[in-house]
């Protein structure tokens, strides 16, 4: 079987996109409909930012393979949208952005912690379906895209130095005995691209097993599910 039938959008789904410039549009859409404090809004804008920035690159010519990057960008996003899209028609998503949809109006929870909650959702189980996606596009395997997947988590990581410093607490002495401080420093970009990276190489070894391919994607969705749902613990 050439094909992960199981990971497949959803037939006809509202995120579906065909390029950068789609996503952007959808995601400031959502910034639109949504109040500022709202969990999933701050995400939002996040990872607006990112694909704005990212877009900027992809225009400039930073990337050697700009087909190859635009389209993991717009396969990786697609993800994001159908978990929204989902979620608004009454649908449950993926486990891994469920957290993040229940919690998103918790006074308690700090925007740092919705923003990393999103991140963790959209690396630890999306990024490598993700790949995935984008071989079966491009008619390539993810070894072919290791050096636009490895520039491209380095701009995430630089991103998210600057998240934490927009949304972390100031440096007063006081913060550093912030329950937040400890919970945003156990969690690591790098780490979860690390993990995206294995998983995807996985996924594209299991794709003539899709049941196992399956088992193996839920069992990372319920474990990335969790993680988000510890990030989300009440601080305040």
């Amino acid at each position: 079987m050439d094909r992960i039938e199981q990971f497949a959008l959803p037939a006809g789904a509202a995120g579906t996109v065909t390029d950068v410039g789609t996503v952007i549009e959808r995601m400031r859409a959502f910034r639109s409909g949504w109040p500022p404090g709202d969990g999933v809004a701050v995400f939002n804008q996040v990872y607006l930012t990112v694909t704005e920035t990212l877009g900027r690159h992809i225009a400039d010519g930073a990337f050697t393979d700009r087909e190859a990057v635009s389209a993991l960008d717009v396969r990786f996003a697609e993800r994001y949208l159908t978990a929204v899209d989902t979620a608004v028609s009454g649908g449950s998503p993926p486990a891994c952005w469920r957290p993040l949809f229940q919690y998103r109006r918790h006074p308690g929870v700090r925007p740092l912690q919705f923003a990393l909650a999103g991140v963790n959702a959209h690396i630890g189980h999306d990024l490598a379906l993700a790949v995935v996606d984008t071989c079966r596009t491009l008619g390539c395997a993810p070894a072919d895209l290791e050096e636009e997947f490895d520039r491209v988590g380095d701009l995430l990581v630089l991103l998210e130095e600057r998240i934490r410093e927009d949304l972390m607490p100031g440096p007063d002495l006081l913060e550093v005995a912030d329950p937040l401080t400890h919970l945003a420093g156990a969690w690591s970009l790098e780490r979860a691209r690390e993990g995206a990276w294995s998983a995807a190489k996985v996924l594209w070894r299991l794709r003539a097993f899709p049941l196992l391919a399956e088992e193996f994607r839920q069992r990372t969705d319920g474990a990335v599910g969790l993680v988000g749902r510890c990030l989300l613990t009440p601080c305040a």
